[in-house]
């Protein structure tokens, strides 16, 4: 699991018919960019738990789903690095 921070959502109408109509976020990790399937409803500037491999494949609802990062919780504190918790 890591911890990452939504930057804003993707929109893609043209897909496969395996990702159905989840929604897709782009995510921060570090200083690196990614886009997960939210699997919990997050919104801009939330810190959550993503998910990676087989596990995201089945937090997005299925073993057969074309996912390798899955958000799967939203933290509900969280102090950027170089803060006191």
């Amino acid at each position: 699991m890591k911890i990452c921070q939504v930057i804003r959502p993707l929109v893609s109408t043209n897909r496969i018919p395996g990702l159905e109509h989840k929604h897709l976020q782009v995510v921060k990790d570090g200083s690196a960019s990614a886009v997960a399937v939210d699997a919990v409803g997050s919104k801009p500037g939330d810190w959550v738990i993503c998910v990676g491999s087989s596990a995201a494949r089945e937090a997005a609802g299925s073993k057969e789903y074309p996912s390798d990062l899955t958000i799967v919780g939203i933290i509900d504190h969280w102090p950027p690095q170089g803060e006191n918790a």
